[in-house]
């Protein structure tokens, strides 16, 4: 194994493993909620919590644990991020009350924000610009394949063993992925002290913590004061923290506003958050349908939405490849397709439609999810410094996540709106599902933005860290 020791397909690969594991728990346990709930006897807002305290957990985190890699080693948190993720999985499994669950799964929370920033970080600082594209589409598709795979391989696991084997499926994943990484994948250091910055690290966490939770508990408690006032108070805090930060930009600051002076990292910044309300945004009206309208099991719904991760894996690779050669046009196609899809399948999404009804609709999803996820990321960091990678990718990924709560929050309110209002769910899916449709249609036309003309830098340039150690005279 020592051969392949900083071999730059190897450390992807490695990368990718960590990386599928903590996205595929954004939605695989979507589809055994019922299954928990009879098993553990939790209540709603119990069950609204195994799912919030996962999400805001790694948001929160991302940022800090991008810059803390930057300064203290992107193998070292990864590894770190890795082992504790594993360890909250089994503790997970074993849970015997909802009590239980949801503490496993805030921890959970916790390694995979320290591993997540740092998978794409790695990459910047392993591949020269000119295979960073192809890197990137590979990251790109696991990203996407995890998103829509999760309610198939979550309905395989209920079906066929039990709603604990969820979770337990991440044991064998997680160990493989930190003995690789402690053997194949080499650090990357700065080579100089840095410092963190304990203020900002409270200030934007604080922020973050009253703006997720407030979008996601916000239905359940109808929008009273309390959630009013933790996201006002929450926008009032990132406004401070975006204040002191400008004050730090000569002191090594949590947040280096440099990210955003390149026009495409800041375009890209607003369509990782575009694509994450597209995809939290429809898929949880779309799996209610699946299981309660159609009465599908959840091996069934898993397997009708299918052809999204199918058609994703296959695309993001190669649409990754052609970023390198621009990217507007294949992102304005995605995000066009995307749209597309899902005007399609509420189309033809009626109180007995067959599975083979929404294949079309759910493969052209997948086309857009595979055509976006990938040349978001290759074109955001085509210009990082490699000393930034990790503020860039934990700004991408907070962004990402943040628009996950806010596709969940809005959908599940619109929804819940028409419910009230009399409408049936198919017409009430159809209304709600129409939010995440215009968003991604703004998404497309945000591209147009895109800065053509980038160069690519020469292998040898500064894609590269100059102080990356052991590194293998093998990589390709």
């Amino acid at each position: 194994m020592r051969r392949w020791r900083g071999n730059e397909w190897a450390v992807l690969i490695t990368l990718s493993l960590g990386f599928f594991m903590t996205l595929l728990d954004l939605t695989i346990v979507n589809v055994a909620i019922p299954d928990m709930r009879r098993g553990l006897h939790a209540s709603l807002a119990q069950t609204g919590w195994i799912i919030n305290a996962y999400i805001i957990v790694l948001a929160v985190l991302m940022i800090t644990a991008g810059r803390l890699g930057d300064l203290r080693g992107k193998r070292n948190l990864f590894v770190t991020g890795v082992a504790i993720f594993t360890l909250a999985s089994a503790a997970a499994g074993c849970s015997q009350t909802a009590a239980e669950l949801i503490a496993a799964r805030a921890v959970q929370g916790l390694g995979a924000a320290l591993l997540l920033p740092q998978t794409m970080a790695v990459i910047i600082a392993t591949f020269p610009a000119t295979r960073r594209g192809t890197a990137l589409g590979v990251w790109g598709g696991v990203a996407g394949l995890a998103a829509v795979a999760g309610p198939t391989i979550g309905g395989m696991l209920v079906t066929w063993l039990d709603w604990r084997w969820i979770f337990f499926v991440n044991l064998p994943i997680g160990v493989i992925t930190v003995l690789l990484a402690l053997t194949l994948v080499p650090e990357a250091k700065t080579g100089r002290k840095q410092a963190l910055d304990p203020l900002g690290v409270l200030m934007a966490s604080a922020a973050l913590v009253g703006i997720i939770y407030g979008l996601l508990q916000g239905q359940s408690d109808n929008w009273d004061t309390a959630i009013k006032a933790a996201i006002g108070g929450g926008i009032v805090l990132l406004v401070l923290f975006l204040l002191t930060q400008a004050r730090r930009q000569d002191r090594e600051p949590l947040l280096p506003f440099v990210l955003f002076r390149d026009r495409n990292y800041t375009l890209m910044s607003a369509a990782n958050m575009i694509v994450s309300v597209g995809l939290l945004g429809w898929a949880l009206p779309v799996t209610l349908y699946l299981q309660t309208v159609l009465g599908f099991s959840p091996l069934k719904a898993g397997l009708t939405l299918a052809p999204s991760a199918l058609v994703s894996g296959i695309v993001a690779p190669f649409a990754g490849r052609f970023a390198n050669r621009g990217g507007k046009y294949l992102l304005m196609a995605g995000f066009a397709s995307y749209a597309g899809a899902m005007a399609l399948t509420m189309s033809v999404a009626g109180p007995v439609s067959h599975w083979y009804d929404l294949a079309p609709g759910f493969a052209l999803a997948g086309l857009g999810v595979g055509c976006t996820m990938s040349p978001m990321q290759t074109i955001a960091t085509r210009n990082v410094d490699p000393r930034l990678a990790g503020a860039a990718s934990g700004v991408l990924n907070t962004v990402r996540q943040t628009g996950s709560a806010l596709g969940s929050a809005v959908v599940l309110a619109v929804l819940q709106n028409r419910l009230a209002s009399g409408h049936g769910y198919i017409s009430a899916m159809r209304i709600a599902v129409a939010v995440p449709i215009v968003v991604l249609l703004v998404g497309a036309c945000l591209c147009a933005f895109i800065k053509p003309g980038d160069k690519i830098p020469e292998p040898g340039s500064t894609a590269r860290y100059d102080h990356v150690s052991e590194r293998s005279s093998t990589a390709l």
